[in-house]
């Protein structure tokens, strides 16, 4: 078996489990250029940062892309499909951790605490304690949850079941839509929900879905979480709504460029919480998808298919190029 190569650094338990069964190497920077020159040759490769098409080209090698994670839009599917390399994921795991980080940023959005913190630093005790006179409860308030996969059944949950927030959402398939959950139409939703969070699969459908016209939609003290992933935002919109006071606040985790310049407008905002993509990620949650892409990676090397698997139409294909 040709090496084992991943686009960043695993958990240890992960890197352990795959360097005691093959030659494990890691990428020395998650660049195109250098995914193709140090990827040449690997049998499988373990995603967490976009692949070029071209690393499937002239890959004979190449038996299997894993998912460090559930998006999938990191893998070029048409080019993996064309050439019978199996793609495989690493769904739900992390999706409590990520709930848990929308909450993390909704709290400290109403109770104002990135303000609070700096002037209670910078003007002492009773500037930090004025921050509160703007505060305000999440309690009694409706969240509005487009995308009802793990990750919004998991933030449901913890709202409805944890602060008895009234939820409503919305879905490509109304049917996953849970007991306790409003199904709503997205324009419906948006205008309704005193919290938005985005945590839907970035497709063609879903580019640009938060346009103006449904930010326009949001009441004015709204608060819109992303943990999605950025092009699911009209930046240029939202950024507008931001300038003109026409919207409460925003927590983005992910964005149309990454990493996010430091001179980006969002950054300029005080009712705006910018976190490096890193909603799904504690040492738990690293350890829990590092060592499911691993057992993955293993079936693989021993001529079975990944449990997860997500292009069932290339078996075919898989087979005629290794034999079982």
């Amino acid at each position: 078996m040709s090496f084992i190569f991943s686009t960043h650094p695993l958990h240890p338990a992960a890197e352990a489990v795959l360097k005691a069964a093959g030659d494990l190497r890691i990428a020395s920077a998650p660049d195109p250029e250098t995914l193709l020159r140090e990827g040449r040759g690997a049998g499988i490769v373990v995603v967490r940062a976009p692949i070029p098409p071209a690393f499937f080209e002239d890959a004979p090698a190449l038996r299997a892309a894993i998912r460090h994670g559930a998006g999938l839009d990191m893998v070029p599917m048409d080019a993996a499909n064309r050439v019978g390399v199996l793609v495989a994921n690493v769904p739900a795991v992390n999706a409590s951790t990520v709930a848990e980080h929308v909450f993390l940023v909704t709290l400290a959005l109403l109770r104002r605490f990135r303000l609070m913190d700096r002037e209670l630093r910078q003007r002492g005790w009773a500037a930090g304690r004025g921050q509160s006179d703007g505060a305000a409860d999440l309690g009694g308030r409706t969240m509005g949850i487009v995308g009802m996969g793990n990750v919004g059944k998991a933030i449901f949950r913890i709202a409805k079941f944890g602060f008895g927030l009234e939820v409503v959402a919305t879905s490509r398939s109304p049917e996953r839509v849970p007991d306790g959950v409003r199904f709503l139409p997205v324009d419906d939703l948006v205008a309704m929900a005193d919290i938005v969070v985005l945590c839907c699969p970035l497709t063609s459908e879903t580019t640009g879905l938060l346009n103006a016209g449904r930010i326009g939609r949001m009441k004015p003290d709204a608060i819109l979480v992303n943990v999605s992933r950025g092009p699911v935002i009209d930046d240029a919109a939202l950024i507008e709504a931001l300038r003109e006071g026409r919207i409460g606040g925003a927590a983005l985790d992910v964005f149309a460029t990454q990493p996010l310049p430091l001179d980006h407008p969002y950054f300029s905002f005080d009712n705006v919480i910018v976190t490096p993509h890193l909603a799904g990620l504690t040492d738990e949650s690293m350890m829990r998808m590092g060592t499911v892409a691993a057992s993955e990676v293993l079936r693989v090397m021993k001529g079975e298919l990944p449990v997860n698997l997500r292009n069932p139409e290339v078996v075919e294909h898989y087979r005629r190029r290794f034999p079982a």
